[in-house]
């Protein structure tokens, strides 16, 4: 699927900083700026290097700054004020078109995208240029596997006199998400070797390679305006540095190819294999996946890009969101269902499920790995559940036996933690329901915690918290005599499922809305001093019981699950993603933006998320039996969340939208979850769903 965007897309310098691509390499590493070629965000870079996956992240290669340039002027170009620039020393009457283009905390910007004719992303980010009777078609890739990125530049010149494209590489050389500090200097060598004096401790080297003329100049350094960072209240500028350049002469009437090669190891990998080696991958990734759907296909390439090395447990991961998130527990046992098992990756699945398991502890799974000797955190309360889920669902796609038998112990130690009570108030109450959550600790995924405040309060049995208990129950009752279990030598999980469904049908069922209560409150209302906020807490309208329909094995009638179909429709559905609670309530939050705390305020109290709209849809198409009538529905509705593969991350689909008008992606530009749910809606309608083993 082919993305192209004209220069009506970029016709004011902000619109064009609107869009980014993203490249990516297997180790966390990856290479994101906007479709100008612009850092809007102080974590964009053209090679954002990851020396211990998936992590440990450098900024190196910032941004780029290019230029045509002609070596003397005419009567045309001497007319035209807006395309000069101050010539070097020495350079006499040289002509520049600047093709780059760039926002400054001081002066004017760089306006190149008045050149920029055409971009496009499918495979490969493309670029074309258009000045003066030269044109410059520009691809960029990076290699799996490797922190390598490559950089092609085809120029014709049909004019009369010579030019030369001109490449200024900008560096930071800084931990991911940090500015250069004054001491810091770029050196470069004759060679082609790059570093960063004074650099943060574990930072690489970087060696340039390139077929054009490597040229030292004086030291040059930048104050970059990051208007994506502004409008969210992070840090508004950065600076960057370097000490020469690159370029390479083109004769009047004659073609030449520039290539630029940017890497942390030596090697000899030529730029065109590098970006020819990315699409051919990105290619096999869509055969792989077997979808009819173009959409599907592209997402399962997005998909890919998610998935990453973790050296710390010598396995595979799944990272959470870029530009800013990690891999967590939670969001890998949601996103894994779709990024790999919808995709065809099994032995991915294996291995991510893998290194979870051998990190359970007190029948939880991690939420954030180790990084530096520490210690896994734990603070999650549906990450295990879940584990049980993917289990269950790789098994529903491969009958791999042998691998249930190994997980199988890890699932009873989960269930069996549950029940006896584990870390942070997560325990089994007498009517065999769970409650998690205490003091300041908020595990479910509504997790946002502002100092002493705690946004959206869900200690007690949260909604969906139990659905996955019961969904997991019914898991091991299913799978235990394929895991070798003879009946009756283990607990009884059948009889434990009914008593949850009977207090779950008769606690949290609202008959008069026809919805399911969010949350049953853990507070003594006599006792407690908010009694009025946990009551409401209790009965606020939010997306949370989706899942208790979408599941593998679900508690409630089919007239029931139909209503909570109904009033999610009605109260929080939008064609991008499910309002996390109703525009009606008195703490909704319409718009999510601004300073961190006015942010997080927002983020789980009306704030759109895409990744609940994959329930939604497979709950739609459940409780209508998969009919054809509701697969076109659901087909038509997908349609109308196709645009949003366009806009901020191109192919890509990002975390959150405003809750009122979900207009602009917002968070993470690309969302392993958001891609995950939505591709498990395609499988569904492509394979009509697949019963219960």
């Amino acid at each position: 699927m082919k993305w192209n965007y004209g220069k009506q897309d970029w016709k004011l310098i902000s619109r064009g900083l609107e869009n980014c691509y993203l490249m990516t390499n297997g180790l966390g590493g990856f290479s994101s700026l906007t479709m100008t070629g612009a850092a809007a965000r102080n974590d964009h870079a053209f090679l954002m290097a990851c020396v211990q996956a998936p992590n440990h992240r450098y900024n190196l290669v910032h941004r780029l700054k290019e230029e045509l340039i002609f070596p003397e002027k005419d009567g045309g170009a001497e007319a035209d004020a807006e395309k000069r620039a101050e010539a070097d020393a020495g350079a006499g009457q040289e002509i520049r078109r600047m093709l780059s283009t760039q926002e400054f905390a001081e002066g004017e910007p760089e306006t190149g995208c008045r050149y920029l004719s055409f971009f496009s992303w499918e495979d490969a980010p493309v670029w074309r240029f258009l000045a003066d009777g030269v044109e410059i078609i520009k691809e960029a890739g990076l290699e799996h596997g490797s922190n390598r990125a490559a950089l092609r530049y085809e120029i014709t010149n049909r004019s009369r006199r010579e030019a030369a494209l001109q490449v200024t590489p900008f560096y930071q050389f800084v931990p991911k998400g940090k500015d250069m500090g004054e001491r810091q200097r770029i050196v470069s060598m004759p060679s082609g070797r790059v570093h960063a004096e004074n650099a943060a401790s574990g930072c690489p080297d970087l060696y340039l390679r390139t077929n054009g003329e490597l040229e030292s100049i004086p030291r040059v350094q930048e104050k970059l305006y990051y208007s994506y960072d502004a409008c969210d209240g992070r840090r508004e500028t950065g600076r960057t540095e370097t000490d020469h350049r690159i370029r390479i002469a083109v004769p009047a009437g004659e073609s030449r190819t520039l290539e630029i090669v940017f890497e942390t190891e030596r090697s000899e990998r030529s730029a065109g294999w590098i970006i020819t080696g990315m699409k051919e991958r990105r290619k096999a990734l869509r055969q792989q996946a077997h979808f009819q759907s173009e959409t599907a296909g592209a997402l399962a390439a997005a998909a890919d890009q998610f998935v990453s090395r973790r050296d710390s447990t010598k396995g595979e991961t799944i990272l959470a969101g870029y530009p800013f998130f990690e891999d967590w527990g939670r969001d890998t046992m949601i996103a894994l269902p779709g990024i790999c098992l919808s995709t065809g990756r099994y032995e991915t699945a294996k291995s991510i499920l893998r290194t979870f398991a051998v990190n359970e502890r007190d029948g939880l799974m991690p939420n954030l790995f180790p990084e530096g000797g520490n210690e896994p955190m734990y603070n999650t309360a549906d990450a295990a559940l879940l584990f049980i889920n993917c289990v269950y669902l790789y098994f529903r796609k491969t009958r791999d036996t042998a691998f249930v038998e190994e997980m199988y112990p890890v699932m009873e130690r989960i269930v069996k933690g549950y029940m006896q009570g584990t870390r942070f108030g997560i325990h089994m109450d007498t009517d065999g329901l769970i409650a998690a959550g205490q003091g300041l600790d908020q595990v479910t995924w509504m997790d946002v915690r502002v100092g002493e405040i705690l946004p959206t309060p869900r200690h007690g049995k949260p909604v969906e918290i139990n659905a996955y208990w019961y969904n997991a129950l019914r898991i091991m009752e299913a799978l235990g005599r394929k895991a070798g279990k003879a009946d009756g030598c283990g607990p009884d999980y059948g009889a434990l499922a009914e008593q949850v469904k009977r207090s779950f049908t008769e606690k949290f069922w609202d008959q008069e809305r026809g919805c399911l209560k969010d949350v049953l409150s853990a507070m003594d209302a006599k006792k407690d001093s908010v009694e009025t906020g946990s009551v409401h807490a209790q009965n606020q309208i939010r997306c949370n019981q989706i899942w208790a329909v979408s599941l593998p094995f679900t508690m409630l009638d089919r007239d029931k699950e139909r209503q909570i179909v109904e009033t999610v429709f009605e109260k929080l559905y939008t064609p991008y993603g499910l309002r996390t609670l109703e525009a009606g309530d008195r703490e909704f939050h319409p718009f999510y933006g601004g300073p961190m705390e006015e942010r997080d305020m927002a983020y789980h109290q009306g704030t759109v998320w895409v990744f609940p709209l994959g329930a939604y849809y497979l709950a739609y198409l459940k409780v209508h039996d998969y009919s054809e009538e509701a697969k076109q529905t659901v087909k038509e509705q997908l349609e109308t969340l196709e645009p949003a593969l366009r806009e901020g991350c191109i192919g890509q689909l990002p975390e959150i939208y405003d809750g009122e008008n979900p207009v602009s992606s917002k968070g993470c530009f690309a969302q392993a979850w958001s891609v995950g749910e939505i591709l498990r809606v395609y499988d569904a309608l492509e394979n009509n769903g697949q019963e219960p083993i």
